[in-house]
């Protein structure tokens, strides 16, 4: 306790300022894009949002200060801890739960808070910090097939356990491209990459069989053109929100009158497709500030690994790079038709104080990856106890 309120202290002198001041930014734009978005008359006010938001990005700052002071040994030591504490969250969906109208039971339902919480997005963290820890007690062995099966176990829990209780395919897949990124960046031997490609090309005929109608016409309008061509049914909100994304041209319309999206035209246009409320508004001009500030985030988090001689807190920081990447990727790639719709948010830009928070304690531990680069297991065990 006394290391921690120590690193505390110290936070504006070691933590990384640089990546916190992008973040602000970041989610700061994504404030007054959120503004924009639900000033339209189907939002009855759009106050809530945006105070709701901006308690998100203090509580956010907070927790990120936090977690950047964390002794990341001791996280390592109580990684049994961390999966009991992602299966309570889970767990309480079964009590809990609501879909907030979205048709997936992802969120928290608590009378006492002005917001709902969505538990999978704090289990990122802790997730991060499991693989982290799983990889680093396997480092010399990483690519034997004991080492992959405890990896792959805790990713067939957290997944199996977040899609029975939640059915959120969205979220879901985000563990396993963490856990793509995790394993790449772990050196990971590329065999075994290449053995779970095939494994899923040769169980697609099956799994096809176990999903929904709305998920197989959502991956069907992506690569057959006669599906729905009029665009009334499965392709009809990827018609509108692509139409609005191309609709502001090079410059865009201008904040507030975006006429899809102050129409209120547009499927989840604070949420899922802010990006083409962006480009309605905004124009390229928005759509290309947006992805630099994401991809600078990204960048750090990837910079701030590479330069950590610590086996453990490099990985976590790629861990946070792969989330953030594979949410970007997605969630612009619904916006201009190339991905399936799963339900992801544009990072610190979409309205979501769940995923705001968590994503400011995800960074908040690659600040503390840049604050203390080598591991000070030494100090804890040579000095004595004082």
């Amino acid at each position: 306790m006394r290391r921690f309120l120590e690193e505390l202290k110290d936070f504006f002198k070691k933590g990384d300022m640089f990546l916190l001041i992008l973040c602000l930014i970041t989610s700061g734009f994504g404030v007054i894009i959120i503004a924009s978005a639900t000033s339209a008359e189907k939002f009855e006010g759009n106050m809530r949002y945006i105070v709701v938001q901006l308690l998100a990005i203090v509580i956010g700052t907070i927790i990120y200060a936090l977690f950047s002071s964390l002794d990341m040994e001791f996280l390592q030591e109580n990684r049994n801890l961390m999966v009991a504490f992602n299966m309570f969250l889970l767990f309480l969906l079964i009590p809990f739960g609501t879909d907030n109208n979205t048709g997936n039971r992802s969120w928290l339902d608590f009378p006492l808070l002005p917001f709902n919480i969505q538990p999978a997005e704090i289990c990122k963290i802790t997730y991060i910090l499991i693989m982290a820890s799983v990889m680093a007690s396997h480092q010399n062995r990483i690519s034997s097939i004991p080492s992959v099966m405890h990896m792959v176990f805790h990713l067939g829990l957290l997944f199996g356990v977040n899609m029975v209780l939640s059915s959120d395919m969205g979220v879901s897949l985000i563990f396993v491209f963490i856990f793509i990124g995790m394993t790449f960046a772990g050196g990971v031997s590329l065999w075994w990459f290449a053995l779970a490609i095939g494994g899923m090309a040769a169980a697609f005929p099956i799994l096809w069989q176990f999903l929904g109608e709305y998920q197989r016409q959502r991956i069907l309008i992506l690569f057959d053109p006669s599906f729905d061509e009029q665009g009334i049914g499965a392709r009809y909100h990827f018609k509108i929100n692509l139409q609005s994304l191309t609709g502001g041209g090079f410059r865009g319309q201008g904040l507030f009158n975006g006429n899809r999206t102050q129409g209120g035209n547009l499927f989840a246009q604070h949420t899922d497709y802010i990006f083409s409320s962006i480009g309605e508004e905004l124009g390229f001009i928005g759509c290309v500030g947006i992805m630099l500030l994401e991809l600078g985030i990204i960048a750090r988090c990837i910079y701030v690994g590479s330069k950590c001689p610590d086996y453990m807190r490099r990985l976590v920081c790629f861990g946070a790079a792969s989330a953030l990447m594979f949410q970007i990727i997605i969630n612009i790639g619904m916006c201009i038709g190339v991905m399936p719709v799963i339900g992801l948010t544009l990072p610190l830009i979409s309205y979501g104080p769940s995923s705001v928070v968590s994503i400011f304690g995800m960074l908040g531990l690659v600040s503390g990856a840049h604050a203390r680069p080598q591991s000070l297991s030494h100090e804890r065990y040579v000095q004595p106890y004082r």
